[in-house]
């Protein structure tokens, strides 16, 4: 299992390289690049995309700008190139690339361009609430579908399954942002309940609550946004344990346990659940990781959540190409990580999987 490790971590550095490679490539197509956003505010238009649609000119991806775009703004050329030096652009694409490459090997993730702070400590201030969403979306999401992924197993084609099924197969079709609408619609104090704050992670006197007012007031936040990006989790996993344990339950073991007289839940929970539950909870790192990273940006933004999702489309936006790349850095390494410890689970769960046996 060693030897198997070793390489899967020795993997990750082409991949990684590959991933940063192809994005810092793309950008450099990509019009409105950040000298152009600080000239359009500079020239009070708000954002360089409305200058693109008023046909002023056209934008080249360096983030530089035309130099018929620049020059009929009437901003001297060497203001121009001040800002150019000051955010790198007066070096050749491959020279930066190399640069920042070799600044995130040391850790070195740089400032953003718009924001006068570290990309480290941007993403440590925002990382707390997609935490929050990702973890308890994936716990909840666990422990509502494993039990009832079970049961429809056992009564595979009752009433029970085919009601469920269809609840299930309406929560995954609704959308995870108008399910939070109609959350807030309903529960906070847009037409009908008052039960729930409409924005934040906390109360403003948060700091003045004692440790169990604290608790409380934490998930008294978190409950409609959670449940909003929950919702379509359900669907999957509830499918998954439901189809693993149906083919467990038809194999000749199963049927030679009940011949001895086992009871069914010993039969279930001390034969069955180990072997159908393998690539559901072995799957965990992966599936938070999904629900961490893809946690929406419209949910974030409903709740006035400041999350990395906001973060991601802001900086997007911005052409806040340090942040881009090193959050995209730092998420492509996290998930690399993540794919083998899903291995990892995968062999804790069940001893007998043995990787280096199956390349071998």
């Amino acid at each position: 299992m060693g030897a198997y490790i070793l390489r899967r971590l020795l993997l990750i550095i082409p991949t990684l390289l590959g991933i940063m490679i192809v994005n810092f490539a793309l950008t450099q197509f990509v019009p409105g690049g950040p000298i152009d956003q600080i000239i359009a505010q500079m020239e009070g238009e708000g954002d360089v995309f409305e200058s693109i649609t008023g046909g002023t000119s056209e934008i080249s991806g360096n983030g530089g700008g035309d130099e018929r775009y620049l020059g009929a703004r009437g901003l001297p050329p060497e203001f121009i190139a001040e800002l150019e030096k000051e955010f790198g652009f007066d070096k050749p694409p491959v020279e930066r690339f190399f640069l920042m490459m070799w600044n995130y090997i040391r850790l070195d993730f740089g400032e953003s361009y718009f924001r006068s702070i570290g990309v480290f400590e941007l993403v440590a201030e925002k990382m707390p609430v997609s935490i929050t969403l990702g973890l308890w979306s994936t716990v909840i999401a666990y422990i509502v579908s494993i039990p009832l992924g079970i049961r429809k197993a056992v009564q595979d084609g009752s009433r029970f399954d085919t009601w469920t099924s269809g609840m299930i197969i309406v929560a995954y079709a609704i959308p995870g942002f108008l399910f939070a609408i109609l959350l807030l619609v309903v529960f906070a104090g847009g037409s009908y309940f008052q039960w729930f704050p409409l924005r934040g992670l906390t109360s403003d006197n948060f700091e003045e609550l004692s440790l169990l007012g604290k608790i409380g007031d934490y998930f008294w936040h978190i409950t409609l946004p959670v449940l909003a990006t929950t919702i379509a989790s359900f669907a999957t996993l509830t499918l998954l344990t439901k189809n693993s344990f149906l083919d467990e339950i038809k194999k000749q073991y199963v049927v030679t346990a009940r011949a001895k007289g086992l009871a069914e839940n010993r039969v279930l929970y001390g034969h069955v659940f180990r072997n159908a539950m393998l690539i559901v909870i072995a799957g965990f790192p992966s599936v938070f990781l999904g629900v961490f990273f893809g946690s929406s940006v419209i949910i974030e933004t409903l709740f006035s959540l400041d999350g990395l999702g906001r973060l991601g489309f802001e900086a997007a936006l911005q052409r806040d190409y340090p942040v881009i790349f090193g959050t995209l850095f730092v998420f492509g390494l996290i998930g690399l990580v993540v794919g083998i410890l899903s291995d990892l689970m995968y062999v804790f769960v069940d001893p007998r999987i043995d990787f280096e046996a199956r390349e071998t």
